[in-house]
C-alpha cells in the first residue's frame, strides 16, 4: 500500500497525533525534546558542537525507544522527516501549555 502524501502541516499533524498515542510514546519524546533543548543551550552558551550533536542524539534516541518499544510502530521521521520534527516540538509545546497532555485525550 502506498504511503500518504500529505499537502499541508495542517493536514499532515492529525496523523502524527494517531502516532503518537500512547502515553509513554509522549513521554519519551518529551524527555527527548527537553535534553535537546537544554543541550543545545548549553552548546550554544560554550560554544560546543559535541553538546548540540549529543542532544540531537538523545531527542531521536528517546523519541524511538517510544515508537519500537512502547507504541511499536516505524517513526514518522523516516517517511515525513520536517513535518515530524516540527511536529515533535508543537507537540512538546503544547503539552507545557496544556492543550495536550500525556494521555490521549478521547
Amino acid at each position: 500500500m502506498a504511503e500518504r502524501i500529505y499537502k499541508s502541516f495542517s493536514e499532515f499533524y492529525p496523523y502524527y497525533l494517531t502516532e503518537h498515542s500512547k502515553r509513554g510514546t509522549r513521554i519519551t519524546h518529551f524527555i527527548g525534546i527537553s535534553l535537546f533543548l537544554l543541550l543545545a543551550i548549553y552548546s550554544i552558551l560554550r560554544l560546543n558542537g559535541w553538546m548540540f550533536l549529543f542532544g540531537v542524539i538523545a531527542a531521536y534516541g528517546w523519541a524511538w525507544v517510544g515508537h519500537f518499544f512502547i507504541e511499536k510502530n516505524k517513526p514518522a521521521t523516516f517517511q515525513y522527516p520536517l513535518w515530524s520534527l516540527a511536529s515533535d516540538f508543537k507537540l512538546y509545546f503544547q503539552i507545557w501549555g496544556g492543550k495536550e497532555g500525556f494521555s490521549v485525550k478521547e
